[in-house]
């Protein structure tokens, strides 16, 4: 099965994890700290997500691979894996903010094949697999296309907060934010989105884990975008991540990261 015939799959996850979400979001419930320093939340959405895809994917596709934030790893060896982030951007999520998103991936081969970020409370769906992408949601459905921004002063840009950076990827990070027209914080997987839908042109990002990006990459990609790590390398790891809408572009923020 090539990876573009599971893209009905998805909307089976997804449609699996908005219904066991819901419920949670914009209500009184607990809020368990993961970190044993600072704040990494996990809420019972999370867990009842992550719950009901990993029981689709083994019920369906038995075969196959599961990496996920919360519940670990199954089958890392198969030749299809898929990578789950029940809710990306959970401090959103217990602030009441719609900014948060289901990532949905699929690695074919240890690829980037095929992904969505899935909105419940929007209803809205951004999917791709590297060679097109699509949005559906209000509106109606339609292509995404990442917008033509070819230097860093005509550039909106997003990271999730500053605060990531610490010493010398701060400096780095500094000196493209010095030169870009706006910058957003703190729209976790919503803002590549944007990017792909020709809305915003790049993210910045470190830290990330494989989870929080390999599910973007086939949108973004999809959308005539580009997403590689801070040396140009695969993102597929996670680390320290550049998506941008533009090549050219992309180009000027690694240079820019480089010093």
């Amino acid at each position: 099965m090539t990876p573009s015939a599971l893209l009905p799959f998805l909307d089976r996850l997804a449609d699996a994890a908005s219904e066991s979400i819901m419920p949670h979001f914009r209500a009184a419930g607990r809020v368990d700290n993961k970190a044993a320093t600072g704040f990494d939340p996990v809420t019972a959405g999370d867990r009842a997500a992550e719950a009901a895809m990993r029981a689709l994917i083994n019920e369906v596709h038995p075969a196959h691979g599961i990496m996920g934030e919360e519940f670990g790893n199954e089958r890392l060896d198969a030749e299809k894996v898929w990578v789950l982030d029940p809710i990306d951007g959970t401090r959103a999520f217990i602030s009441g903010l719609p900014v948060w998103g289901t990532l949905i991936g699929l690695l074919d081969d240890g690829r980037p094949a095929l992904g969505m970020m899935a909105q419940p409370f929007t209803g809205e769906r951004f999917s791709g697999d590297g060679g097109s992408a699509r949005y559906t949601g209000p509106g109606g459905p339609r292509p995404l296309a990442t917008r033509p921004c070819a230097a860093l002063a005509d550039a909106v840009i997003s990271t999730t907060t500053p605060a990531l950076f610490k010493g010398a990827e701060r400096d780095a990070y500094l000196r493209v934010e010095e030169q870009v027209r706006l910058v957003r914080y703190g729209y976790d997987c919503y803002a590549y989105c944007m990017v792909a839908a020709g809305f915003m042109d790049a993210v910045v990002e470190t830290g990330l884990q494989a989870y929080d990006i390999v599910a973007l990459i086939p949108v973004i990609e999809g959308a005539g975008g580009r997403v590689t790590n801070w040396e140009g390398g695969s993102a597929a790891g996670g680390g320290r991540v550049v998506a941008s809408g533009d090549a050219r572009l992309h180009e000027r923020i690694l240079e820019a990261l480089a010093g």
